[in-house]
């Protein structure tokens, strides 16, 4: 068994003042965890921002080279973590361990994805525009511009992915890759996962030789509002509840220097059957979206809330099949008893409203969760009803049924902003939807087609963000390595002697990278 001090992560170094302590508890039967957690005080947390503020300057300077060798340790430590790891992760999330491994790769695959870009240099975004002396009636002076990391950055654990939306995730990996110290909040529903993970932070850290408040860690409920006002903090990356995420939001922007927060928060993932795809293939499509719904008790930020068809007897023969294909689901257990807690709610608001009748699915009770499936009607959709554009975070989708495709329209145009839309189409239904596709642009960060939104590929060009309530901020995403961005700022250096300037905008282009130049890529020496 992993050694577990539950002490706060600052500096390099563990610390417990508080008198506060915390347990994780073990998913499946509720039993507390032989572990106890110290909660941050406020100046605990004040401490390990100081710290982040103090590794910055060092952090930041580093040759991107070497911020890469400090993620590829990461990932080496993560893959290190032996089966007494996984079972643990899997005592505190309910999750299988086939799942908990793979969810390891993914993480470790994101960080050595993270220093390829690194090492590749584009994320600088180096561009270059030389003195024109001979100018009239006026000269241009010497400009030269790329993008550094904004500074101390504080990161929320999501509950749903206890590794690759946690303490080493996508929001942590791309601070760590744009050159900012990370202020960790750990998840209540996994703290003994997230020590293991911090602690193969710190061991890549010191290998590496990083600043020792390059990553710190705190415990402890009510914690992050102390975090997120805190002057020295730059920016916030969190993954979790529309109603956390948008107090994350107003805090960070009451404050008297107000900073970003990249907040990925609810969507319900709208689903879209065209006619000709359910004639040919219903029945498949109808087993192929219950896998989808139910898919790890439906835990997922893209779980496919929402499903969308034509009337049609094939539409009906497909409802019919998706009807028994969920009545056959049985209940899983969910990552913990507050989010079997919000399901339960989540149901019984869809079962007590007037438009919304129930089609499968067993009354929800006991310790796990039961897969339901809901038909709501299609003037709820398109009068905006607030209740069909909430997330009910688990196993259950709603289906509505529209008369026509100019109905079709006017309800997926009432949908708030989502991570994903899908169309599942043969390409007959795709000769006349051009406009179809266009007004789902306006409404998600990814549109799939023939696929299932559940399952996000870590690559450069995956977006996982969208328009509001997806996201806070449409123009970033979190998972790919675009994420990066987000933790990045633009510095002008105009007349600079070339000694004084960052590498990646000096004559000779020492790192060897692509750069804009006087309107023309190259990697050429100046």
């Amino acid at each position: 068994m992993p050694n577990i001090s539950g002490q706060n992560y600052i500096a390099g170094a563990r610390s417990a003042q508080g008198s506060v302590v915390v347990q994780s508890v073990d998913a499946s039967t509720g039993e507390a965890l032989p572990y106890e957690f110290h909660q941050a005080t406020e100046d605990e947390v004040n401490a390990a921002a100081q710290a982040a503020a103090s590794a910055y300057p060092e952090y930041r300077a580093l040759p991107a080279g070497r911020r890469a060798d400090f993620l590829d340790a990461i990932a080496d430590e993560l893959d290190a973590l032996g089966d007494d790891f996984v079972a643990l992760v899997c005592r505190e999330t309910a999750l299988p361990a086939g799942r908990i491994q793979g969810e390891r790769g993914r993480t470790s695959g994101q960080m050595r994805l993270f220093a390829k870009v690194l090492r590749r240099g584009d994320f600088l975004g180096a561009r270059i525009d030389r003195a024109l002396p001979e100018r009239k009636p006026l000269p241009r002076p010497d400009l030269r511009q790329c993008r550094m990391g904004l500074g101390p950055v504080a990161v929320f654990g999501a509950s749903n992915f206890p590794l690759a939306f946690s303490t080493a995730g996508g929001d942590t990996a791309s601070a760590l890759a744009a050159g900012c110290p990370v202020v960790f909040k750990a998840h209540s529903g996994h703290m003994v996962t997230a020590e293991c993970v911090a602690d193969a932070v710190i061991r890549a850290a010191e290998k590496t030789g990083m600043p020792k408040g390059v990553f710190n860690m705190i415990y402890g409920g009510g914690v992050g509002e102390w975090l997120v006002k805190h002057p020295l903090i730059q920016a916030v990356g969190f993954t979790g509840s529309l109603r956390g995420g948008r107090a994350l939001c107003d805090m960070a922007a009451a404050r008297p220097q107000p900073i970003p927060v990249f907040a990925e928060m609810s969507s319900i993932n709208p689903v879209v059957l065209m006619p000709d795809a359910l004639k040919s293939r219903g029945d498949a499509i109808a087993n192929e979206l219950t896998a989808s719904v139910v898919m790890g008790c439906g835990q997922f930020c893209t779980n496919p809330g929402l499903v969308i068809g034509v009337r049609s007897p094939e539409f009906s023969e497909f409802l019919q099949r998706l009807v028994g294909f969920m009545n056959e689901q049985p209940a899983q257990t969910m990552l913990n008893a507050g989010t079997l807690s919000s399901y339960g709610k989540g149901v019984q608001h869809l079962q007590s409203h007037p438009g919304i009748s129930h089609l499968a699915g067993q009354d929800q009770q006991g310790s796990q969760a039961q897969p339901q499936l809901f038909k709501a009607d299609a003037k709820l959709l398109i009068d905006g009803d607030p209740l069909l554009q909430e997330e009910v975070f688990g196993p259950t989708t709603v289906v509505v049924e529209v008369n026509d495709k100019a109905e079709l329209m006017r309800a997926l145009s009432g949908l708030h902003g989502q991570l994903t839309a899908t169309l599942i189409a043969e390409p007959t239904d795709l000769a006349d939807a051009a406009d179809l596709v266009a007004l789902l642009e306006q409404k998600a960060g990814r549109i799939l087609l023939n696929g299932y939104p559940t399952g996000v590929e870590v690559c450069d060009s995956m977006v996982h963000g969208g328009p509001y309530p997806a996201t806070s901020d449409a123009r970033g995403t979190s998972v790919g390595t675009l994420a990066i961005d987000r933790f990045l700022r633009p510095v002008c250096y105009q007349n600079f002697p070339d000694a004084l300037l960052p590498d990646a905008l000096k004559n000779t282009n020492p790192l060897g990278i692509k750069r804009l130049v006087d309107g023309e890529t190259t990697d050429a020496a100046l």
